[in-house]
């Protein structure tokens, strides 16, 4: 599973500044050589860890291209729809993804590859004397996070999923799979520990690394997954208290570069692109017939017709024989100019969502209808009466999941993962989906991966 070495390596050294050429000809070295190549002082430190941020850039599953989890699990819910017959898109939008499929193992083996670069951080700066102690902590608290980030969506989209927290390649070329509260587990002690190494500004004003309030999101997302509605509650609202680093913004200012809604944003020029707009843009923008996917009828029909998103955040191109609605949460879809937009990872309005729902599912619904309306104002909505007797729990949760569509359609998987964690996917997608069965809310293990690891078992139907 994990052969992901050389490619580590060859990443670091371009970072320093090494000449990748010289680099590609040297055989590849044992871990001890690569800490001591890389963690030898704060510079190639901060390097090594900037290095996993240029690859969540490249990476199949978090480059917003159309081979990442945002395209590939709104295809597999219900926002989007393949305008092309690629067969790799068509199998997810059916739900019928073969073993074989090129997509589905590019988000497992680029996943598992942040991972391996994440753990090769945290051994490198495990017990390092070179590096000052403030800093150690920083891109250690960083690091952590990235690998509960990562974690959290393998456990969604895979189920159970083999826990790798080492680069040893032939201990993690036979592990098995663990189970999902393994994972979990691991995910919070990660992110817990990252709160406590991490501070509350961002480097140089830019919003593309993590801090404290960035696993503290995650965290919030977390709990409220796990059914934990005090904590979902108390990490969410940590968040939207800090109101001089946060706050909602009208929806044609909420994707722009460094946005004061952004909690976490991926920059084109993290990948060293000579582009400026993000992938996202050039990816979902119709300017011609020849793009990949659009949304679903269903999912503009769940707007109301007043709702300013409709205008704000969807596109809609059409020709004399086509007509089809895009998103349009980013406004650019080439450029090489002046960057203006950043991809955005998390954004404060998850975050009053994730605590309406927390706080409705503890009955307290005065605290949730306020959080829910703070989303459904800015779009110019009206708001859901406070002091309607006849409102109960379900109602608002529902209200919200509705909510949390419209709001956050093709950002990373969440109506997807909803679906999922509500129970709901059977329910909601067999009557849209033909070829519907209720193992396909967990993705096959790859077949790669199974021939390489005879530990691995692959997910029921597949």
């Amino acid at each position: 599973m994990m052969k992901y070495i050389k490619i580590l390596i060859l990443a670091l050294a371009c970072l320093l500044q090494l000449s990748c050429e010289d680099f590609v000809e040297i055989e590849i070295p044992d871990d001890r050589l690569i800490n001591k190549s890389v963690f030898s002082s704060d510079k190639t430190a901060n390097s090594a860890v900037k290095g996993i941020y240029n690859e969540l850039y490249q990476a199949n599953f978090s480059s917003g291209l159309q081979v990442s989890l945002t395209v590939l699990s709104a295809l597999s819910a219900d926002n989007l729809k393949a305008t092309v017959t690629t067969e790799n898109l068509l199998e997810f939008e059916a739900n019928e993804i073969f073993i074989r499929n090129s997509y589905n193992l590019g988000i497992w083996s680029s996943a598992y590859n942040i991972i391996y670069m994440a753990n090769a951080v945290l051994e490198g700066l495990t017990g390092n004397n070179n590096i000052s102690q403030d800093l150690n902590e920083k891109l250690s608290g960083e690091a952590r996070f990235i690998r509960a980030f990562t974690y959290y969506y393998l456990v969604n989209l895979y189920g159970e999923v083999p826990l790798v927290l080492a680069t040893d390649y032939e201990e993690n070329s036979r592990k098995s799979r663990n189970s999902t509260s393994e994972i979990y587990a691991q995910i919070v002690q990660d992110l817990e520990i990252a709160t406590e190494q991490l501070g509350n500004t961002y480097n140089n004003g830019e919003r593309l690394h993590a801090n404290r309030f960035t696993a503290m999101a995650l965290l919030a997302r977390v709990f409220l997954h796990l059914g934990e509605w005090e904590l979902a509650e108390d990490y969410s609202t940590e968040v939207i208290d800090a109101s001089q680093t946060y706050e909602l913004l009208a929806h044609d200012e909420v994707f722009l570069a460094n946005s004061k809604e952004a909690i976490w944003q991926i920059s084109p020029r993290e990948g060293g692109s000579s582009r400026t707009n993000t992938r996202e843009g050039a990816l979902f923008i119709l300017v011609n017939n020849l793009r990949q996917v659009a949304l679903t009828e269903d999912l503009i029909d769940s707007f109301e017709s007043n709702d300013t998103r409709l205008e704000q955040w969807i596109g809609h191109f059409k020709t004399e024989n086509e007509s089809y609605f895009f998103p349009y949460k980013y406004k650019i879809h080439t450029d090489t100019e002046e960057i203006s937009e950043y991809s955005m990872v998390m954004r404060l309005a998850e975050q009053y969502l994730i605590r309406a729902e927390a706080r409705a599912e503890q009955g307290k619904l005065a605290e949730s209808i306020s959080d829910l309306n703070k989303i459904r104002q800015r779009s110019d909505l009206i708001p859901v009466d406070l002091d309607d007797p006849g409102i109960t729990s379900d109602m608002v949760i529902n209200l919200i999941l509705q909510e949390r569509r419209k709001e956050l359609f093709t950002e990373w998987g969440h109506r997807w993962i909803d679906l999922k964690r509500k129970g709901e996917a059977g329910a909601v997608l067999s009557s849209k989906k033909p070829l519907w069965d209720n193992t396909d809310v967990y993705y096959p293990i790859p077949e790669d991966e199974l021939l390489k690891n005879p530990n691995l078992t692959q997910n029921p139907g597949y």
